[in-house]
């Protein structure tokens, strides 16, 4: 399962993503926004994170204006690894290389048909493994750390 969230900066994306994903047959947990009325970022964010992190969803996919608010807040949960993406290589390499769990775009940067196209690489790219579990193994031991 899929978790969304946004807000209203990236509502018109997230509803984008939002009917790819239906079509596409994949199940999703909507956490909202539901509308383009002013709301605070950090409140998604951390519903999505959260429902990453605890496995109930297998990764998560934000939006706000930029993009960048809503990764920041994302990734104060512990087991997070929340990346903005602007174009496809990045959506492509925040999985091979980083193998993040949640996926973050702006409303205000992109448009509707590159955050369905960035969503169908996140989701469908695998993490490479090798030399880079150990990077991600030292991102989770700062993590501990802190």
């Amino acid at each position: 399962m899929i978790a969304l969230g946004c807000d209203h900066g990236g509502y018109a994306i997230k509803e984008a993503v939002r009917g790819y994903l239906e079509e596409s047959g994949i199940e999703y947990k909507d956490f909202g926004t539901y509308s383009e009325e002013s709301v605070d970022y950090p409140i998604y964010a951390k519903k999505v994170a959260e429902s990453v992190a605890c496995g109930e969803c297998e990764k998560g996919i934000l939006c706000c204006g930029t993009g960048i608010g809503i990764s920041i807040a994302a990734n104060k949960v512990k087991g997070i690894r929340a990346a903005v993406v602007t174009n496809e290589f990045c959506a492509e390499m925040t999985r091979r290389h980083n193998d993040a769990n949640i996926l973050a775009m702006g409303g205000r940067v992109i448009n509707e048909k590159q955050a369905v196209d960035f969503t169908r690489i996140f989701l469908e790219t695998p993490f490479d493994g090798g030399r880079h579990i150990n990077r991600v193994n030292m991102i989770t031991e700062i993590e501990n750390e802190n």
